[in-house]
């Protein structure tokens, strides 16, 4: 859904609500503290969409227990910033999300995390059938060294200081990937069977020897880099494309980002990819939320 839909459709914050109300409830309204249905909602001017629950007497409206919660920021700015990341393939920074909205630089941020904070709860399917798994390193390019007569080459990859990243992809569908605490045998092999499905999967790998164990519970197949990037429908090249659309935009949009706040950051560039296809993502986020 591109801006200008967002804008015509939600044109004012009661517009926002009531989509909201329709896609959380959709007619039946519940308290999101005790679950009831005997609620009326409130008559006043100055709130819009507050409501009443005649069980537990609390006062609630739609943003209730939602990423928006409690926000003073005007719900079509939410939506125009959900547009806005859902439709940037290689992300974009909160400076660039303040001057679109009109907003400062902390708020802006402040909105793009709560929305990679849902984008990373949303909720997955085991991986099945031809699997590519994989992992990499993002971070800064190592620094020149101050000598000029010294060739000795940067080490990059394993051994460095840079942030480790594991994921898995299923051929032609869903992605899933994450920050690496563990890159041994048994690491990779916990996080194998925590989201690919070793019944009827065929995980293709390269040669890192991580992989060893993982290879002894699941049917697969090994591309060897150091000969060749693929080898017929053996290679994990679905894989290193979604690679480099992280890095594409930790070098052209981020610059850097905390470890901290890495895990929010992949989960952003994941839910993405795995919404490549659909015409509505917006919607589907917004589904995602109350879910």
């Amino acid at each position: 859904m591109n801006l200008l839909t967002v804008f015509t459709r939600y044109p004012d914050q009661e517009a926002c609500i009531a989509h909201l109300e329709k896609v959380r409830w959709g007619g039946e309204t519940h308290c999101p503290h005790c679950g009831s249905a005997h609620v009326a909602r409130k008559q006043e001017k100055h709130r819009v969409g507050r409501w009443n629950c005649h069980d537990c007497n609390s006062s609630f409206n739609v943003l209730s227990g939602s990423i928006f919660e409690k926000t003073k920021v005007p719900l079509q700015k939410w939506f125009f910033a959900i547009g806005l990341m859902v439709n940037a393939k290689k992300s974009l920074s909160s400076c660039q999300m303040a001057r679109d909205l009109d907003l400062n630089q902390k708020t802006a941020w402040f909105l793009m995390q709560r929305i990679r904070a849902a984008m990373l709860t949303s909720d997955r399917d085991m991986l099945q059938g031809i699997v590519e798994a994989d992992e990499t390193y993002v971070g800064g390019k190592p620094r020149k060294r101050n000598r000029r007569d010294d060739d000795t080459p940067n080490k990059r990859g394993r051994g460095t200081r840079k942030t480790a990243f594991i994921g898995a992809v299923e051929g032609g569908g869903a992605v899933v990937a994450r920050v690496a605490h563990d890159l041994s045998a048994k690491g990779i092999l916990a996080f194998l069977r925590e989201y690919v499905d070793p019944q009827g999967s065929l995980l293709i790998t390269d040669e890192y020897k991580g992989y060893n164990k993982a290879q002894r519970v699941y049917q697969s197949a090994m591309v060897n880099h150091k000969e060749r990037y693929a080898d017929g429908k053996t290679h994990t090249n679905t894989f290193e494309g979604f690679w480099s659309l992280v890095k594409r935009a930790w070098y052209g949009s981020h610059h850097h980002y905390s470890t901290q706040w890495m895990p929010l950051y992949v989960a952003e560039s994941t839910w993405k990819y795995n919404q490549r296809k659909n015409p509505n993502g917006l919607g589907t986020f917004m589904r995602e939320c109350f879910a």
